[in-house]
């Protein structure tokens, strides 16, 4: 048997990538082509293979065990594909015998075992790289985060008897008394970065860092080492003005071979065709085409640990929901399979949002319960209140009834400058033009008290920075717990728009067909966080979207405040065949 079995592994696995075999994308095939060409030329440039110590470091990982999910204590086999990147890291050497690569950037779909391979390296470079004084670091935007792979490097630790003769475990850190070596969470929240001397630092999802700061402190705290690694493992993002997103454009000009760089190892494992490349012919100049994201042959270029690490059941599940709403498209393109997206998308699916414009009559709706959302812009602009009402019965919808406001005499002026037809809005009845050239807030008072005379309002939710000049006037109508501040953040939006989200897509909730309404909701653009979280984007926004907005505030209260449904056979009776 061969002294070096991942050397087979790994030239199996790049074969099959480059024969096509193994479904990858082009950045992946250039990784690989670019290893074979240095084992070809390398050597010219004082390069070559270890392969003892590529072995090793791959034989270290059969000393460490999963702690979670369906392989919770079983010994860790790493992948064809995870073999390739730990053979590649870290078998290459520089003509002194000290480690070539000093920099290594791996971007990959989540769910792919990114936290095993961060804290199995991290480990390694604490226990078994040979550098006395180690100093190791799990680094992310705040500690929680950083300590989510050194966790799992200390349940590693715990559960390896090897390991635990040479590491001793403390809270939030790892320690080798006779080499003074440590390996700990650090985060540019820490009291002080100051005095580093790093030798290894994993970096986990770099595209969630908003500056660069704490890179670049960690970069320049390896200086005095003689083979530092600096390892970056992350997820697309959205933001381009990011350290990850200059990472991703170097990791591809350094494999498309536009620049030569010895010490930086990257490979981005994505779909092809989504952004702007070189071609995988040769010479030949063509753009790939897109994959199509729905074809689940195209899934494993993103996630090279599909049906093994990643279920693909649950990868079905997420496609069905990008597939009816555009939001949910960005997040699955991102987060699943690796496509860098932006932060912005149309919110509402123009035949989902179609299918809920059942009739919303005001006159029947009175004495019901509801909750209501005032969205006041400037004194010169649109400004809207409206109303969501509960559903009384099982298969009752949730009822949005919206009331709109507009200055009078500057409404011509807005048909030329935005080509809407705001006045043909007011003749029809759907737009309230006040009296003068800005908004007269007592109008919209007026609108409110009479609405909860009709209606049973049992709260209305309103932004404090709109709604600030008549906040002491809604007080007097509905008390102090009546006025609920609805901030515009994400904290407070990402719910309702999520609550939102299932009431349109399942086509519980009637909107009248209301033109101004559906002209809004067309308008509707959602930025999203690094996290996932979602909120109205009205900057972005094509036009106006105050109607949406306060059938988000309303629709929020209404959702925490639902009361009981009655039977329909309540009204109506048993109906005895």
């Amino acid at each position: 048997m061969s002294s070096y079995p991942s050397e087979a592994v790994v030239a199996g696995y790049i074969d099959d990538v480059l024969s096509g075999r193994v479904p990858a994308c082009h950045w992946v095939k250039q990784a690989a082509r670019r290893h074979l060409q240095d084992l070809e030329i390398g050597g010219e440039r004082g390069l070559w293979f270890d392969r003892d110590a590529a072995q090793l470091a791959i034989d270290f990982f059969g000393l460490l065990k999963h702690s979670k999910g369906e392989w919770a204590g079983q010994t860790i086999h790493l992948q064809a594909w995870q073999q390739f990147n730990i053979w590649v890291v870290f078998g290459w050497k520089r003509e002194d015998g000290t480690r070539r690569f000093r920099q290594a950037y791996l971007e990959v779909a989540r769910k792919n075992g990114k936290s095993t391979i961060a804290a199995g390296v991290g480990n390694y470079l604490l226990v078994a790289d040979g550098e006395p004084g180690a100093e190791v670091y799990s680094a992310a935007t705040s500690r929680d985060q950083a300590r989510i792979t050194h966790s799992e490097a200390t349940r590693m630790v715990k559960a390896s008897p090897a390991l635990r003769k040479r590491i001793t475990v403390f809270r939030d850190n790892l320690h080798i008394a006779n080499t003074a070596s440590k390996y700990e969470p650090l985060s540019s929240d820490y009291n002080s970065l100051d005095g580093l001397n790093i030798h290894g630092a994993i970096v986990d999802e770099l595209h969630a860092h908003k500056s660069r700061d704490l890179w670049d402190v960690l970069e320049t705290s390896t200086g005095s080492r003689r083979q530092p690694l600096f390892l970056a493992i992350t997820t697309a993002g959205y933001n381009r003005q990011t350290i990850c997103w200059e990472q991703h454009e170097y990791t591809q000009k350094i494999l498309d071979g536009v620049i030569q760089d010895d010490s930086f190892f990257g490979i981005i494992y994505t779909l092809d065709g989504w952004e702007s490349q070189a071609s995988d012919e040769e010479g030949d100049g063509a753009t790939p085409q897109r994959d199509d994201w729905e074809d689940e042959a195209v899934w494993i270029k993103a996630n090279p640990g599909l049906d093994v690490i990643k279920k693909r059941d649950a990868m079905r599940r997420l496609a069905k929901k990008a597939r009816e709403m555009p939001a949910a498209l960005n997040n699955f393109l991102r987060r699943e399979l690796n496509v860098w997206t932006q932060a912005e998308t149309r919110w509402v699916p123009l035949g989902h949002w179609q299918a809920c414009g059942q009739a919303v009559d005001a006159a029947g709706l009175r004495g019901r319960i509801a909750y209501g959302g005032l969205d006041l812009s400037s004194n010169t602009d649109l400004s809207a209140w409206g109303l969501v009402f509960p559903p009384e019965t099982d298969g009752d919808p949730y009822r949005y009834l919206v009331r709109f406001f507009i200055p009078e005499e500057n409404i011509l002026d807005r048909v030329k400058r935005d080509r809407v037809p705001y006045d043909a809005w007011v003749r029809q009845g759907y737009i309230t033009a006040t009296p003068g050239n800005v908004i007269d807030y007592d109008w919209i008072l007026a609108q409110v008290d009479e609405d909860m005379q009709a209606y049973d309002v049992r709260e209305i939710a309103f932004d404090r920075w709109g709604a600030a000049q008549i906040q002491t006037k809604l007080l007097e109508l509905g008390g102090p717990d009546f006025l609920v501040q609805f901030g515009q953040g994400y904290a407070s939006m990402s719910p309702a728009m999520k609550e939102l989200e299932k009431v349109i897509v399942g086509h519980t909730l009637a909107h009248g067909n209301n033109p101004v309404l559906n002209w809004m909701a067309h308008n509707l653009v959602a930025v999203q966080d690094a996290a996932g979280n979602l909120k109205p984007d009205k900057a972005n926004s094509l036009e106006k979207i105050d109607g949406m907005v306060t059938l988000l505030m309303a629709l929020d209260r209404a959702t925490r405040h639902e009361p009981p449904k009655r039977s329909v056979y309540e009204d109506r009776g048993l109906v005895v065949v």
